[in-house]
């Protein structure tokens, strides 16, 4: 294998065009790998490692970046990095590994990443009751916050799909009817690894939807934007950091004992459907899961319809 003169840094940027280029990859895939690998940079900088070439990359300082994201904090609720969490950064270096490996740069072996090992308790999701849901979009009168998070909750969406919608995908002159008639809205969406599927606004969703529109007097295409003035040229779209301190915010504000996330509303949804009665396939098409075992973490709610099913239908307990 050969060795670069290049720092790790100024090689990220190949890495991700290999990765749409010649992986395929989406480019939500790769802005993640952006993010995560970002991340890794800054802590090298901060150690006085910003020039580190990929041969000096070693198992201490793997393990040393390992103990860093096991302390990091999340910024917007200032709970620490969920296990799940320290994965996805991890992941990122071992795919960069595995570039070093692909165009023969010499460098740690990418089986070298150790992913900490999850328990039952890190697999476990965060979900909010109807009661607490009820709290939260009632707990501000900003049309865009209360919007946003009624969109969440109706849909399922990622919050990277909520901050992609832009205003051109809905015809609100029809909404009215659609409100009126308590119909729901479908949209299609390109999620996750690239694959569409069909999400779902409910007329309650669509009126607070429309209820914030009508307060927009710019140009912006995105459905959903900041409210500063804007500065010349500025993109003014909502980013996910922006999304994640609104529900922050609105949680203090409902005075919830839990902390929530956009990802809260997600779990709250597909917790809700499960718990009114859909199946976990139907569900898996909705959330826009690739695979059922993905799906399979709200097995506490499938399960706990099987013991309903199971006490209310099975002879064994009129025997005497």
């Amino acid at each position: 294998m050969k060795t670069t003169n290049k720092p790790i840094k100024d090689l990220i940027p190949d890495f991700l065009e290999y990765c749409e280029v010649e992986k395929g990859l989406s480019p939500k895939t790769s802005e993640n790998y952006f993010r995560f690998l970002k991340k890794f940079t800054e802590w090298l900088k901060e150690k006085n490692m910003g020039e580190l070439k990929p041969h000096q990359l070693n198992e201490k300082i793997v393990w040393d970046y390992r103990i860093f994201l096991s302390r990091s904090r999340y910024l917007p609720t200032r709970d620490f990095l969920k296990k799940t969490t320290q994965n996805y950064y991890l992941i990122a270096i071992r795919a960069l590994l595995n570039y070093f490996s692909v165009k023969d740069i010499k460098s740690l072996a990418p089986n070298k990443i150790n992913l900490p090992k999850l328990t039952d308790k890190d697999k476990q999701i965060k979900f909010l009751t109807i009661e607490q849901i009820e709290s939260l979009l009632s707990s501000t009168e900003n049309p865009r916050d209360r919007a946003i998070m009624e969109v969440l909750f109706s849909t399922g969406l990622r919050v990277s799909e909520l901050v992609s919608l832009n205003i051109d995908q809905f015809n609100f002159e029809k909404i009215d009817k659609f409100v009126k008639n308590n119909e729901s809205f479908e949209l299609n969406v390109i999620g996750k690894g690239g694959r569409s599927r069909t999400v779902y606004f409910s007329s309650r969703s669509l009126y607070f939807l429309a209820q914030y529109i009508n307060t927009r007097k710019d140009g912006e295409k995105a459905l959903f934007i900041n409210q500063r003035s804007p500065a010349p040229g500025e993109d003014r779209r909502l980013t996910v950091r922006s999304v994640d301190r609104i529900l922050v915010k609105c949680v203090k504000m409902a005075g919830l004992p839990i902390p929530a996330t956009p990802h809260s509303l997600r779990h709250s949804f597909a917790t809700d459907l499960l718990s009114q009665g859909a199946g976990l396939r139907e569900v898996q098409e909705l959330l826009g899961h690739k695979n059922i075992s993905t799906t399979q973490v709200y097995t506490h709610i499938t399960n706990k319809k099987l013991r309903e099913v199971h006490e209310k239908f099975h002879g064994g307990g009129k025997l005497t």
